[in-house]
């Protein structure tokens, strides 16, 4: 079967000039439930993963049909749990609505408010941002709601497991009474219903993709650990050799904490929470979305709203202490069609939620023994055998280095010869085996460490000098290791929850 085109929705020809611009092949099915009784102004409650097109699913209707383009004032409200959330829909709902002249602004928490006023007053027609900074500016009297007919709640599930219930209750109370409202979740628990029942006028309940669906198409593993979970986490990164992550603590002191651990052991790692300032916060996300960082620790709150496309595995460094929770940590990996890994370090604590998770969305993570000092040694072992074997598979065969090779392999110290090259190409011993397993894994330029010099010979008297020494070969300049770490982010004075 043929998967649908936008052809299918009756979209504007300056919508469907965007949507070519943009690339969108074909539209996703939560676009495709979407559109037809949003653009008809019905209610809604939309139960869909993160990553499944759901921004252009309310975005498409409000910039083709629900905006009145001739109105320059806030039509359309899009309330979001994080300011990286709010920034990135306000991003795609401006591309989307490029050529009928929508004007869509941010607002956020944490950033300064002129600009956002100054936005507000010249016309802006949809607004995306936090419900703390929303607030704030509709009681400044900065955001006129009077016009508002759009209603938006993206990540329904966070902001109120985040504790904004009541600015959400306090924001609803200002808008328009006869407004249309869509609510979109990835979890639909009794505090969403009565929600939407008591806000909503008889509000279509879609579900597309359950959350249980979500989470069984990803592979699920945990690891018991008794003791220390940093020296555990190590060895977990050596043993599963994950391209990319998220690992994901409870706290903002335990995310600083794993990451500068990570960045002390030679991997390109940083950290995202809710102490950083907005500008550091945007550096750490933008290395991330650039592939610049392998491993991005955080909390829950600090991670609403990232959407990674690359991403290949989940850490759970410290067990969610909610189902829900577990759900949108893992829902982070595996999107769109791709296969993806969710591992949890389990601690005797965690033992309670980990059964309720079995309970509750009939997952079996497969329950795997923490490696030993041993198996760590060799995986890293097989990572140097793996890169040599890269590097230098693909130079063709030499005869005259294989005879070499050959005759060293008869040796009686063959060993120590083979283990003295490696050390030579590697650079110091101490590094050799954590530099060759980034190398393999492409984190890593290879370090080019030139051979020792022979000690020279003394010279017989009487020979000329041009007899005495050939010319020696230039040396190699390998291009030198970058630093592991990450520039430190500084610290905020204040956290700003918006």
């Amino acid at each position: 079967m043929e998967s649908p085109t936008f052809d299918a929705l009756p979209l504007s020809k300056e919508v469907r000039r965007a949507i070519d611009e943009l690339g969108y092949a074909s539209p996703t099915p939560v676009q495709i439930a979407v559109f037809e009784p949003a653009s008809r102004g019905k209610d809604m409650v939309v139960q869909a993963r993160t990553g499944t097109g759901k921004t252009a699913a309310f975005g498409l209707p409000i910039v083709d049909s629900l905006i009145k383009r001739s109105v320059r004032a806030a039509q359309a409200l899009i309330l979001a749990p994080t300011r990286e959330l709010a920034l990135q829909v306000s991003a795609e709902i401006s591309k989307l609505g490029k050529y009928r002249d929508v004007s869509v602004v941010a607002i956020y928490g944490g950033a300064a408010m002129g600009p956002q006023v100054e936005a507000l007053a010249s016309g802006a027609q949809v607004i995306a941002g936090t419900p703390g900074r929303v607030l704030d500016h509709l009681r400044r009297g900065t955001l006129d709601p009077s016009n508002i007919r759009i209603l938006v709640l993206d990540e329904a599930d966070e902001m109120l497991s985040m504790g904004f219930a009541r600015e959400l209750h306090a924001i609803l109370e200002q808008l328009p009474k006869d407004r249309q409202g869509l609510f979109f979740s990835a979890t639909v628990p009794p505090e969403i219903e009565r929600l939407a029942l008591s806000r909503l006028k008889e509000p279509e309940f879609v579900t597309l993709s359950s959350d249980q669906v979500g989470a069984l198409e990803i592979e699920h593993y945990v690891y018991h650990v008794p003791g220390d979970k940093r020296e555990a986490i190590l060895k977990v990164i050596d043993v599963e050799n994950p391209e990319s992550a998220i690992i994901f603590c409870n706290t903002k002191d335990e995310t600083e904490r794993v990451a500068e651990l990570l960045q002390s052991k030679g991997y390109a790692a940083d950290w995202l929470n809710g102490d950083l300032e907005q500008r550091d916060r945007e550096r750490v996300m933008s290395a991330t979305r650039e592939g610049k960082l392998r491993f991005l620790v955080c909390t829950d709150v600090a991670s609403r709203g990232i959407d990674i496309s690359h991403l290949t595995h989940v850490i759970n460094f410290d067990f969610p202490e909610s189902t829900e929770a577990y759900v949108h940590r893992t829902g982070r990996t595996g999107r769109a069609g791709r296969t993806g890994t969710a591992i949890s370090l389990v601690s005797p604590k965690d033992i309670g939620n980990l059964y309720l998770l079995r309970l509750t969305y009939k997952l079996r993570p497969v329950e795997r023994k923490l490696p030993s000092e041993r198996e760590v040694k060799t995986r890293v072992e097989q990572d140097v055998v793996d890169m040599f074997a890269q590097a230098f598979a693909e130079q063709g065969k030499d005869d005259d280095d294989l005879a070499i090779a050959q005759r060293l392999l008869t040796h009686d110290a063959h060993l120590q010869i083979i283990a003295g090259m490696i050390r030579t190409h590697l650079g110091a011993k101490a590094e050799g085996t954590t530099r060759a397993t980034e190398e393999r894994r492409g984190r890593m330029p290879p370090k080019v460490v030139p051979p020792p010099e022979p000690a020279r010979k003394a010279e017989p008297e009487g020979l000329p000098r041009t007899v005495r020494e050939a010319p020696r070969p230039p040396r190699a300049n390998g291009p030198s290791a970058p630093s592991a770490s990450a520039e430190r982010p500084a610290r905020a004075d204040r956290s700003d929850r918006t």
